[in-house]
């Protein structure tokens, strides 16, 4: 998967993906991008942002990871958390320590609602996109 920005509108992302096909849905991308951290592993809302080009929209990757849930194929969620690692976007899961639980299944420690080894449990997108 390649990320393009559009010379005339910075704001405006468009995915390509390996079928060479386009989507201009900036969820979307945001949702493509998390899909690809392996379990496991977590990431951070900004590091998702910097990999869109839009490094000072963590918030808006936080909206989007807020609404994964109906979103079809599904979007690991739980693996993304704040640039500290707190899991701060726990209250959009069914139960408030349902995020936990799923780390946990796959293997990250989590204590006082933060993954311990964060630094080293921690995926950058931004080094596996071209």
């Amino acid at each position: 998967m390649r990320v393009k920005k559009s010379s005339s509108n910075p704001a405006k992302l468009k995915t390509v993906r390996p079928s060479g096909k386009t989507d201009d849905s900036i969820f979307d991308l945001i949702y493509d991008i998390a899909r690809l951290v392996p379990k496991g592993r977590v990431t951070s809302y900004g590091a998702i942002a910097k990999a869109i080009g839009s490094g000072k929209s963590a918030r808006l990757v936080g909206w989007a990871m807020s609404a994964a849930g109906r979103v079809k194929p599904k979007v690991p969620a739980h693996r993304v958390v704040n640039s500290a690692g707190l899991l701060s976007g726990k209250h959009a899961f069914k139960t408030p320590t349902y995020m936990q639980e799923l780390l946990e299944k796959e293997g990250i420690k989590v204590k006082n609602d933060k993954v311990v080894d964060f630094k080293t449990r921690f995926w950058d997108p931004a080094l596996e996109l071209v």
